[in-house]
């Protein structure tokens, strides 16, 4: 395990509008806002895009993502980790849960997806925290790499 700690900075309340697409929207207010790493979370509603669900394999890197096309619209609650890439770019990595009819689809929103009428998104910015998101080779993915602290991570162990 590895980590960072930092403090909350500002706290931002966001209304995202009918089309805004998520998670590029949220990306390009951070850059402008200065925001280098925060935790968004979302509400609202998503009408169009796709959610990626899963690789199709779980033994094949990188993997192969599934991805679900959003048929109509959805209500959306969602969370994510936003922190700089290697140049220092604000990359959202973002997760729903979108529901319509009674089916729900859980899934991460990195293929983009458009909002229906109305998003709201609240945004606590960490300062302190050093991170960066880096390409892993194996997976093809940008991970979330704290620069500052490590932990071995015990195993084995019983609970009491």
């Amino acid at each position: 395990m590895r980590y960072t700690e930092g403090k909350i900075g500002r706290v931002f309340v966001i209304r995202l509008e009918d089309d805004d697409v998520l998670p590029s929207c949220i990306e390009q207010f951070a850059v402008k806002h200065n925001i280098k790493v925060g935790q968004a979370i979302l509400i609202g509603g998503i009408k169009s895009g796709e959610v990626v669900v899963g690789p199709r394999k779980n033994d094949t890197m990188p993997p192969d993502p599934m991805l679900v096309p959003i048929d109509g619209v959805h209500e959306v609650v969602g969370v994510g980790v936003l922190a700089p890439d290697n140049n220092g770019k604000p990359v959202l990595h973002m997760h729903a849960a979108l529901g319509r009819s009674g089916k729900t689809t859980t899934g991460c929103l990195r293929m983009g997806v458009k909002t229906w009428l109305v998003g709201e998104v609240i945004i606590y910015e960490i300062l302190g925290a050093d991170v960066v998101r880096l390409p892993d080779k194996e997976t093809g993915f940008e991970l979330l790499v704290p620069k500052t602290k490590s932990k071995k991570a015990k195993s084995g162990g019983k609970r009491k």
